[in-house]
């Protein structure tokens, strides 16, 4: 990964997952591998970990004006909720862009 810059529009980002479900492996081996350089290359935007026993893996996106996203990561790779996330931030920008022309 190198430098996921996230939109200004999102204001934090949540992940919730389980210390040692199958399920959330991947979301376990995103916050290993990404979470320092995604704060780094975000240091204003909160990145949240929830560790949770026995909670299906979730990916949440908290934007301007309370709107909010939330993904199911399960059994996914740690790349593919990278792209997950940087998905819902362009969608987000998408949305505002076109309710703004409204």
């Amino acid at each position: 990964m190198s430098g996921v810059r996230l939109s200004s529009a999102l204001r934090e980002v949540r992940i919730v997952l389980c210390q040692y479900s199958a399920a959330s492996t991947g979301a376990r081996e995103f916050v290993s591998k990404h979470y320092v350089e995604l704060k780094t290359e975000n240091p204003t935007t909160p990145i949240l970990v929830r560790e949770c026993s026995d909670v299906q893996p979730m990916l949440y996106a908290r934007f301007s004006h309370g709107r909010e996203k939330s993904s199911f990561i399960a059994d996914l790779e740690s790349s593919d909720i990278l792209e997950r996330l940087k998905s819902m931030d362009e969608t987000s920008l998408q949305e505002a862009a076109n309710s703004s022309v409204l």
